[in-house]
């Protein structure tokens, strides 16, 4: 597929990594300060995903709770990538707050150790949620993406899955910024981030000069779900597919006028299903 002449700036926070000396972005020349993993004793498996296991631990030196999330063998440079943004981002608006980076003894295997939350899973917690409740967690959520974006780091990643809520305190927390990048403008980025339903179309149509606004495009589906009680909102059964869907809802007029505008290949897959 030929690439894109069209060059997009993002309308907000674009400079913000250009005005920062290099080492606030350079990841790849970072090096974080590995502590020991026995201070952690862990209790039970949370979870796991494509790239980490996560448990609930405990810190043996204080008894606090926390969360401890081992990463399976990936590149050095991606675990750097995460471990300074969470750096970067520590102390941000409902952003989920890294409190140490510690290494296995014996295997050297590394682990990211965050605060513990109480989350509710969303399956069950988006039934029961009121029509303010919808708009606080929304709010709350904005205030995250708001946050990252005005130091310049895109999540790439937001859906449910990574957005925790402890409801009874009425907290919420953005986490796995596995997928977070730097933001720089005219730079390309790789369209393979986000989970289908919740991709963004730039993400569908290939452009790669994409900004932090792919973030909005997420949370909107979010947002649509909660209403409408249909998760996921965009139901598309493979990429392709996804792109059909949100068509089939949005219409394709304001589609075709992007892709002229940005001057974009479509697939010739996509002429047939959108009918142009």
């Amino acid at each position: 597929m030929p690439g894109p002449v069209a060059g997009s700036k993002s309308r907000v926070y674009a400079d913000v990594n250009t005005l920062k000396s290099r080492e606030y972005w350079d990841y790849e020349a970072h090096v974080p300060n590995w502590n020991n993993q026995e201070d952690y004793q862990l209790v039970r498996k949370l979870g796991r995903g494509k790239y980490s296991e996560v448990f609930e631990a405990i810190n043996i030196t204080n008894n606090e709770k926390v969360g401890v999330k081992i990463l399976k063998p990936v590149k050095k440079k991606k675990i750097k990538r995460e471990i300074k943004i969470l750096e970067n981002l520590r102390g941000g608006t409902n952003i989920i707050q890294l409190v140490d980076t510690v290494k296995d003894p014996v295997s050297r295997t590394p682990a990211l150790v965050f605060e513990c939350i109480n989350n509710t899973d969303f399956k069950e917690l988006y039934q029961k949620l009121t029509d303010f409740d919808i708009r606080f967690y929304m709010y709350e959520l904005l205030k995250a993406l708001d946050y990252c974006h005005s130091m310049g780091i895109m999540h790439r990643d937001v859906k449910p899955h990574n957005v925790m809520i402890d409801h009874q305190l009425r907290k919420l927390r953005l986490i796995d910024w596995g997928l977070a990048e730097f933001y720089h403008p005219s730079q390309e980025y790789n369209v393979r981030v986000a989970s289908r339903y919740f991709k963004g179309p730039e993400l569908l149509v290939d452009y790669q000069m994409y900004d932090y606004s792919l973030d909005m495009w997420s949370l909107g589906c979010m947002l649509a779900s909660m209403i409408f009680q249909k998760e996921p909102f965009f139901h598309g059964q493979d990429n392709y597919d996804q792109l059909v869907r949100i068509a089939k809802v949005l219409g394709t007029d304001e589609l075709f006028g992007y892709l002229r505008k940005y001057q974009i290949e479509l697939d010739p897959r996509f002429k047939d299903l959108l009918g142009q």
